[in-house]
């Protein structure tokens, strides 16, 4: 194997298939890029049984061949080459890598026992990039960060007729977010749990790569989805267990609600904050044309400070655990957030707050985004 290459289009490609490598692999080989080079174009993989990234690449192919090399060490040096062309040759079992005046030489690994690669699933709808990686950002800081519930680690994904939801959830709040698909009648009704890494890494690596193909297939008892683009593809296996119906809890109207100025609210919510111990909620009392935020639990420090607001409905008080709050926020890309209040069975305690994006004052956004937070949290 014998191939020229460019420098950022090699760097590029090997960090892109790089970031899906297992974080523990069990066997040596799957921390493995496997390199192949035909037909003046190189196509770096890595597959770990369970998700597998493919990139192709334009290359200058002297020799064709296939090499397993390791994919950490490749990818450190792919990053630190100097600009020139890449000049890469399988010499017996090393590899050589030269560029301009630096010339590295990389033991290969076995290849004869790397595994096939997953081939991607049949068509079930494309998706925009950028709007894909905006719902996937909006929805990933609910997703549960603790292995006591799997299925809570992923991302449900239900495809419409006209609109992917995206769904998230720790127990303590969820996060929901349509996005705008163009699918193939026989994958409406589908329900996708897939694993929140990949999932995040698929929406970074794809969000300018312009329209993603979503694939969907069966294989014996394991579902596999598929994303592609371009000259890039990601596979992984769906996750099992039943995810819990959430998606019910959102109500379809809230007559009690406040719109606060996004940025407002985020500092002050930072600024009161910073007295506080770890897991220890904010109080706010929502008043006709204000919210007061309250800090008083530890007896070191406290803080308070009020900003405008304007409240529909009657005046109340909630606690909420800012780092839940603040993440709920950073879903929200207006001028203003609208903090709705729910009912719950019980008059004496508040339901839950929902925080969803506002254009300005008198209009309403339509951004389709959703968070639900359980207010008086109590320490896990």
């Amino acid at each position: 194997m014998k191939f020229q290459v460019n420098r950022d289009a090699l760097s590029e490609a090997v960090s892109f298939v790089s970031r899906l490598l297992p974080q523990r692999a069990p066997m040596l080989i799957l921390t493995g890029i496997l390199v192949e080079a035909d037909a003046n174009a190189l196509r770096l993989s890595v597959f770990d049984y369970e998700v597998s990234a493919q990139v192709e690449i334009v290359a200058k192919v002297d020799t064709p061949g296939r090499v397993l090399v390791s994919g950490r060490l490749l990818n450190d040096i792919a990053n630190k080459l100097p600009n020139a062309p890449v000049e890469v040759n399988l010499e017996a079992n090393k590899v050589e890598v030269k560029c301009g005046a630096a010339k590295f030489n990389l033991a290969t690994m076995p290849i004869e026992t790397y595994p096939p690669l997953p081939e991607m699933p049949p068509v079930a709808g494309s998706v925009a990039g950028e709007d894909f990686q905006q719902a996937v950002a909006q929805v990933l800081p609910a997703v549960s960060k603790e292995d006591v519930t799997p299925q809570l680690n992923g991302v449900l994904i239900e495809a419409g007729e006209k609109a992917l939801t995206l769904l998230a959830t720790d127990r303590y709040r969820v996060a929901m977010r349509e996005v705008s698909w163009k699918p193939t009648a026989a994958s409406i009704g589908n329900t996708s749990l897939v694993p929140s890494r990949i999932l995040s890494e698929v929406a970074k690596n794809f969000s300018h790569q312009g329209e993603i193909q979503i694939g969907l297939s069966a294989e014996g008892d394991k579902e596999i989805i598929g994303f592609s683009a371009n000259n890039r593809s990601v596979t992984t296996i769906l996750m099992k267990g039943t995810f819990p119906p959430v998606k019910s809890l959102f109500p379809a109207d809230v007559p009690n609600f406040a719109i606060i100025n996004t940025a407002d609210l985020v500092d002050s919510t930072r600024r009161v904050g910073l007295v506080l111990e770890r897991e220890a909620p904010i109080k706010f009392d929502f008043k006709e044309d204000s919210v007061t935020l309250d800090a008083s639990g530890n007896e070191t420090a406290q803080a308070s400070e009020s900003i405008s607001a304007e409240l529909t409905g009657k005046e109340i008080v909630v606690s909420l655990k800012p780092q839940f709050l603040l993440e709920g926020i950073s879903g929200v890309h207006s001028e203003f957030v609208k903090v709705a209040f729910t009912s719950n069975n019980d008059p004496n305690k508040p339901g839950p707050v929902l925080i969803t994006s506002h254009g300005s004052k008198e209009k309403t956004d339509s951004d389709t985004y959703r968070y639900l937070l359980q207010p008086n949290l109590l320490n896990r």
